[in-house]
């Protein structure tokens, strides 16, 4: 019978042996590695061992700019007819896939003031017109108290009204940068169609794709520039519903723009 001395002994040099490297055991037959290595078999794939065909290789992934490509798409559109289908038939936005509805601009394009909003919501979804429900009630009764209505047929009296981006964003915060880079470039040509008198950025949204930088809170009210037009931040209908005392800003941004309407030739 071995001694407890004797079987420590050998746990330790079996400790030492798979440390040097030793850490497979040897058969009765010698056996040549050298020539095992040469004659490797290759692996056999799991789905032709169960009678099915391979996946597909996955392809590459393109190279693909997609703003360049927006911007392409926007040049190119004579009319705001040919503008609307270009931006409508864009795929790369993935916003289409999760939205119910296209959301175009609504209003007289001779209007004057060309209205900016936030992305279409729930409500923009469903309609597929920008500004309805509670937040489209408020922006006319605030069109209205400076005489402008988007269902007007006459250029002084009209409004154009449209969303920073034509599609409802999955969440009701910020739209994604990627996105507002996408879609910026059918929003400048939609300007530069239009040729209007004075753009209001309504939110953060907007005033971030074509001002650069967002802070609705300390940017409104002070005129800025949009492709060479005067550009005045103030708050989205939205926020105006989630915070009533803001009406009063709003109120006095509306007064600037109707004063600027009458030096504006």
């Amino acid at each position: 019978m071995e001694s407890q001395e004797d079987y420590w002994a050998a746990v330790a040099l079996l400790d030492w042996q798979v440390a040097l490297g030793a850490d497979e055991a040897i058969g009765d037959a010698p056996v040549d590695r050298y020539a095992l290595d040469a004659v490797a078999p290759k692996p056999v794939p799991v789905a032709a061992e169960r009678g099915q065909r391979p996946p597909p290789p996955i392809p590459a992934p393109e190279s693909f700019d997609a703003p360049a490509l927006a911007r392409e798409a926007a040049e190119a559109a004579r009319d705001l007819d040919a503008l609307r289908a270009a931006q409508e038939g864009f795929t790369l936005c993935t916003l289409q896939r999760g939205a119910r509805q296209f959301v175009w601009a609504e209003g007289d394009p001779a209007a004057r003031v060309m209205w900016i909003g936030e992305a279409p919501g729930r409500a923009e979804d469903q309609a597929g017109r920008p500004f309805v429900g509670p937040a489209g009630t408020l922006l006319d009764r605030m069109l209205g108290a400076i005489g402008l209505d988007r269902a007007a047929s006459d250029p002084a009296r009209a409004a154009y009204v449209l969303h920073v981006l034509p599609w409802r964003t999955a969440g009701a915060g910020m739209p994604q940068p990627e996105d507002l880079a996408m879609m910026l470039p059918f929003l400048e040509r939609h300007i530069a169609l239009v040729q209007p008198d004075i753009v209001v950025c309504m939110g953060n949204a907007p005033c971030q794709a074509l001002l650069g930088r967002a802070g609705i809170t300390r940017m409104r009210g002070q005129w800025a520039e949009v492709l060479g037009r005067p550009a005045l931040p103030m708050f989205a209908p939205e926020f105006l519903l989630a915070q009533p005392a803001a009406k009063r800003d709003a109120w006095t941004d509306l007064l600037a723009v109707k004063a600027r309407l009458r030096t504006t030739a």
